[in-house]
Parts: structure tokens; C-alpha cells; sequence
């Protein structure tokens, strides 16, 4: 085959799809709404993927906050060795204050 004439050949291929895909899109019609049927959907889907982002956000805070509840609710009643007694606490640090100028 001759390279000069694969090229015609590639060449009327190509005019001839041209004018097939001009044809198409010629008859083509944008409906008249298109752009505002397209954003009102766009806002839908942004309307709802704000909201789901705030029911999300709610719904950990809360968890959180139920969470940090009930560990606080376990811990003891009863006063630990830190809030035992003012007074032992207090000569504690007198006993420990002096201890540590000594050495």
C-alpha cells in the first residue's frame, strides 16, 4: 500500500466523521431550565453533605461527652491519698521540703 494514499484514506475517515458529529450536535436542544434544574441539585447534594457533616460532628461530641461522663462517674468515692486530710498533706510537704534543703 502507498503511504500517500493510507493518508487520504485516514484523512476522508476523519471529514467524514466530522460531519456525522456535526450533524449530531446540530440537532441537539439544551432544555431551557438545564442550568437551574443542575445547581438546584448541586445545592441539594451540598444542603445534605452539610447536614450529614453536622449530625456526624453532634453525634461524636456527644459520644465524647457520654464517654467522659461515665469515666468520671467510675472513679472512687471514697477520698484518695492526695485529698485525705489538709493537715497531713500539709505536714508532708513541710517533712519532704526539709528533707530535700539537707542533702
Amino acid at each position: 500500500m502507498d503511504p500517500g494514499r493510507t493518508a487520504t484514506a485516514h484523512d476522508r475517515t476523519e471529514l467524514e466523521l466530522r460531519a456525522a458529529l456535526e450533524a449530531l450536535a446540530g440537532g441537539v436542544q439544551a432544555a431551557p431550565d438545564a442550568y437551574r434544574t443542575a445547581r438546584g441539585d448541586w445545592l441539594r447534594r451540598e444542603r445534605r453533605r452539610r447536614l450529614v457533616l453536622a449530625v456526624l460532628i453532634t453525634v461524636v461530641f456527644a459520644l465524647a461527652t457520654l464517654i467522659g461522663l461515665w469515666v468520671l462517674n467510675q472513679a472512687p468515692s471514697d477520698p484518695g491519698v492526695i485529698f485525705s486530710d489538709a493537715r497531713t498533706a500539709a505536714q508532708a510537704a513541710a517533712g519532704s521540703g526539709s528533707g530535700s534543703g539537707s542533702g
